[in-house]
Parts: structure tokens; C-alpha cells; sequence
């Protein structure tokens, strides 16, 4: 299973006579935004869902668009396996902020949106107050300390994809420009859904037995996007380029 990062603190108990040890790890908090349906969201509103989230802005002339169109193939990767009732999509949201909102209104996310194909069911393009955003992207999902030269405080721009599992804690950091990464991504999505509740059983769990199934046609499948993808466009290119 994708490891867990960053826990509120460390608890001691007695179990079976014996002292154990137990983490308390951090949910991110709650934030209320502005999606491109110019609709009031919340992250709370998402609790039981596993969570993909990047940042961008809609006039961005480097990473942002082959961010967002790697963003969509995973959506579409989703879709189709819905579609073949190997996964339920109503468990994974994929959620895009805007680190320019000034600019980035509903409007402007709304014609983003419709440019890439996003279907608002599963994915939000959110703006809204930028002191808001920055404070999420900095102190809950660590953002700057997750590029590992760090990011420019005053305007985040990374490249990077967030992976937050059904509790809302960061479980997976990953580069949004790289096919590997993004290859991992993907199956860390399906471990995490299949992933046993403390209180209740995962709602996958009449798949148990062609588990490896699953895993192994969802990964094909984004292989198999790359691969057209390279073949019929410009290759991904990997970027390293922070502003």
C-alpha cells in the first residue's frame, strides 16, 4: 500500500495487556471553493473518496495544458473501466486549483474545462480566495515540501499530482509530466480503493478475486493511452521548470 505522510501525533494504549503505539495521521482540512460550474464545493463533501489533485492556471505556457491532458487521460482511463465494471468511478474525484484566481474565474474554468474535456461529475477546476489556496497547497498538502527544491510561495507552480486517500491524508506525491510516475499513480489509486476500511469493508470488496486482473487491465490501459498518445502527438516531455 502507498505510505501515509505527516501525522498529527502518536498514541499510546493498552491492548491485550500490552502497550501499543498508534498514528494519528493528518486529513488535510476542509476548504470551501468555486468550481467552473461556478457552484459552492467543499472537500468535505468528498469524504469516502480517494482524491487526485494538482494545481495550474488557464493562461500557464509551459506545464499546465500536458499537465491537465495527462489529468484528463486518467479521468478517461477511469471511465472505461466503469464502463466494463471493473471500477466504480464514484470513488475517485479529480480536483485541479487554480494558483492564479484573480484571473481564473468560473467563466475562465468553465472554457478550460470544455477545452480539455473535463467532466465536472468527477473532476472540479476550483478558484477562489488565493490565500485560501496557497494555505492548502503549503500547509496541507505540503506542497513545498514535496518539490524538492521547493516552490515560490508568493506563486506555486509544480508539476506535481497528490494523491489523498479516503480519510483525506496525502498518500502519494507524483510527477504529472513523467509517464512512470503517472503509471504509478494509477495502480496506487486501485491499492488505495481496495484498501480495508477500520470501520467498514472496502466496497470493492467483490472483486476480491480478480484483483490482479484489475490491477494489471487499468495499468495496461494507461500504457496503452501513452503509447497512442506518442505515436499520434508531441511526447510527453518531462519539465522541471518552477516559476
Amino acid at each position: 500500500m502507498p505510505s501515509r505522510h505527516y501525522y498529527d501525533t502518536v498514541i499510546s494504549k493498552i491492548k491485550d495487556g500490552k502497550e501499543v503505539t498508534d498514528t494519528v495521521w493528518h486529513p488535510v482540512n476542509n476548504i470551501t471553493l468555486t468550481n467552473q460550474l461556478n457552484q459552492k464545493v467543499s472537500l468535505g463533501q468528498l469524504r469516502g473518496k480517494v482524491i487526485v489533485v494538482d494545481f495550474f492556471f488557464t493562461h500557464c505556457p509551459s506545464i499546465c495544458p500536458t499537465l491537465t491532458a495527462n489529468m484528463r487521460k486518467l479521468q478517461d482511463a477511469l471511465r472505461k473501466k466503469d464502463e466494463m465494471r471493473l471500477l466504480d468511478t464514484s470513488f475517485v474525484q479529480f480536483v485541479s486549483f487554480t494558483v492564479d484566481p484573480e484571473r481564473d474565474t468560473a467563466e475562465a474554468l468553465k472554457r478550460y474545462a470544455d477545452k480539455f474535456g473535463v467532466n465536472p461529475d468527477i473532476w472540479w477546476l476550483l478558484t477562489g480566495p488565493k490565500k485560501d489556496i496557497y494555505d492548502f497547497a503549503l500547509n496541507e498538502v505540503k506542497l513545498g515540501i514535496a518539490d524538492g527544491e521547493g516552490v515560490d510561495s508568493n506563486f506555486i507552480h509544480s508539476q506535481k499530482m497528490v494523491v489523498l486517500d479516503k480519510e483525506h491524508v496525502v498518500r502519494g506525491y507524483y510527477d504529472g509530466l513523467d509517464s512512470v510516475s503517472l503509471e504509478k499513480l494509477a495502480k496506487d489509486i486501485v491499492f488505495i480503493m481496495l484498501e480495508k476500511d477500520k470501520n467498514s469493508p472496502s466496497p470493492l470488496r467483490e472483486f476480491k478475486a480478480i484483483i490482479p486482473i484489475i490491477i494489471f487491465s487499468f495499468i495496461a490501459t494507461i500504457v496503452a493511452v501513452y503509447f497512442f498518445s506518442r505515436k499520434s502527438r508531441n511526447p510527453i516531455v518531462k519539465s522541471s521548470n518552477v516559476v
